[in-house]
Parts: C-alpha cells; structure tokens; sequence
C-alpha cells in the first residue's frame, strides 16, 4: 500500500500525521510524507519589488522549514509504525501537486488534514483538502478535529 501524507506543519496537519501513525497498516505499506512550498505572487503592482522581496523571503523560509518538518513527522510514523517512510518537498499550488504527486507515485489514499472550514468560509477562503478530494486519482481520508467538526455542526 502507498500512502501519501500531504503536511503543512499546521496543528490540522499534525492531525493527519498522528492519524497515519496510529494506523494499523500492512508491513509492505510505504507513507511518502509531502510537503508543498508555496510560492506566493503579490496582488498589487510593486514598482520597488519591495512585496516581491518578502514573499520570495517566505519561499525561501518554507524550503528551509521543510527538512524538519519532515523529519519530525517521519520520526513519528517509524517510532509507532512498521511502514517505511519516504519524505519529499515539492513547489506549487498545494492542492495541485498533492493530486499530481499522488497520480506520479501512484498513491493508493492520501491523508490530508482540514481546518474544518464550513461551507460558507470554503467558498471564500478555498480548501486545498476538498479540492483534493474533488480531484484526487484515488482514496483520500480528510482527518479533522472533533472541535472543527462540532464548531461546524453548531453553525448550522
């Protein structure tokens, strides 16, 4: 079986990694652990690059977040599991490389971690988890919180 975990280092991610550790899985199953830099492209003109400065600086701090943010998660998923463990850190558009990622290496399910957004604030803020899900080219287990989904339910 190949899983692959789509972390961002966020508490909702960490979800998702503390779901795949605590998984019973069979010895042959390999979790690839993917962590997606994002680059991000200033809305506004910026004649003095000025914007352009500090978003290539948040690229940059997420490439150098990224080594440990891996590790970590894999350190987690050996200590408690039998599976092997790959890590990689991709660029782009979250959501699209998950999916592409997940076509590439032939993934058998995805696990990615939602912030538990309701239906309203999807549409405003997008959900990389349900375009995942929307687009995937396989299973795709979205681990959420008790609390996010409780919040959700009271909002209705």
């Amino acid at each position: 079986m190949k899983i692959l975990l789509a972390i961002d280092g966020s508490p909702h991610s960490q979800r998702a990694v503390d779901a795949v550790a605590g998984g019973l899985w069979p010895k042959d199953t390999v979790v690839e652990i993917l962590t997606v830099v994002h680059p991000t492209v200033p809305i506004l003109p910026d004649p003095a690059f000025v914007i352009a400065g500090i978003h290539e600086e948040q690229s940059l701090e997420q490439w150098h977040a990224a080594p440990e943010l891996l590790e970590r998660a894999s350190r987690e998923i050996v200590d408690r599991t039998e599976v092997t463990v790959e890590t990689k850190t991709l660029e782009g558009s979250p959501k699209r490389v998950i999916v592409e990622e997940a076509r590439t290496w032939g993934a058998d399910v995805i696990v990615v971690g939602s912030h538990g957004h309701g239906r309203l604030a999807r549409l405003t803020l997008g959900s990389v988890a349900g375009a995942v899900v929307a687009d995937a080219p396989c299973s795709v287990v979205v681990v959420r919180s008790k609390e996010a989904t409780a919040g959700e339910k009271s909002a209705a």
